[in-house]
């Protein structure tokens, strides 16, 4: 594995009987970048995180995360990597504090609870237990619990699920240190949004292959997709794709006598690219 690859796969292949999750799958992510894999259900995106986890096997290639093959973990490897999954857990009698203090004895150097606590936001409930609360908290407390031993690789898998925009904000934002201290993320989530925020780089898997790993603001040639002007028509809303949108508004505007009602100028979104991806394009 190369001194900067954090994760290396390269040949990954899941079968089930006949059924081909993943196919043949080549990928590194670099030591303390946030990577997002994104993909329809069903693409095998879950499946190549569960394998780099250490909870699925692989059927052939090779993996390795932070030097260790996820298919035999050892105590350290284990205590070097932080997981966030998309259910919570059952500890519905403790408090906060209590399950956050309980996780720390888990680990050789764990963080303080009480700084982890406030980290995700959860101090004025420190004391409440965890069935007293709401969906964004229970998940800030599952952040809390994949961090308290300072992980060197973090997988947050749909973490902003249930979160209001205010939370999902503070939550951006906490990633976003962790990344600055050195953490290796690998993200999953359906909100691209959240992509485009937290990734340095994004890969899309679709039907069990990987078809394109790049930066967001360049993924599928975003950079290069012509920009569409939109306006307000006598008729009805009208746009228009162009290559030249300077020119094409300011011979728009002489042609309406002055201002454009309802002027808009924008390049494709990275929704509308991955879309486009994925074969679900807004106009397919």
């Amino acid at each position: 594995m190369a001194d900067d690859s954090a994760i290396r796969i390269r040949g990954l292949r899941k079968a089930y009987g006949d059924f081909v999750a993943v196919s043949g799958l080549d990928l590194d992510v670099l030591a303390g970048e946030c990577f997002a894999l994104l993909g329809p259900n069903g693409a095998g995106k879950t499946t190549t995180v569960e394998i780099l986890e250490g909870f699925r096997p692989r059927t052939a290639g090779e993996v390795s995360v932070i030097g260790t093959d996820p298919a035999h973990p050892t105590r350290d490897w284990r205590a070097r990597v932080g997981i966030v999954l998309q259910s919570t857990g059952e500890f519905e009698a403790l408090s906060v504090g209590e399950i956050v203090e309980h996780f720390a004895t888990y680990y050789p150097a764990p963080r303080d609870p009480q700084e982890v606590i406030a980290a995700v936001g959860l101090s004025e409930k420190v004391g409440a237990r965890s069935s007293a609360l709401s969906g964004g908290q229970r998940r800030r407390l599952d952040v809390a619990l994949s961090i308290i031993g300072r992980p060197e690789m973090l997988f947050l898998d749909e973490p902003t699920t249930g979160f209001d925009p205010e939370a999902r904000i503070e939550f951006w934002d906490l990633i976003k240190s962790l990344r600055g201290e050195g953490t290796t993320i690998l993200l999953t989530t359906h909100y691209l949004e959240e992509a485009e925020e937290l990734a340095d780089r994004v890969g899309v898997i679709v039907g069990g292959e990987l078809v394109e790993v790049n930066r967001p603001a360049v993924l599928g040639g975003r950079d290069q997709a012509a920009t569409v002007v939109s306006w307000d028509g006598p008729s009805g809303r009208l746009s228009q794709e162009t290559e030249t949108p300077t020119a094409f508004v300011q011979q728009l505007a002489s042609e309406l006598g002055g201002e454009v009602p309802g002027l808009t100028v924008a390049r494709p979104t990275l929704e509308d690219i991955y879309l486009r991806m994925i074969g679900k394009g807004r106009d397919a």
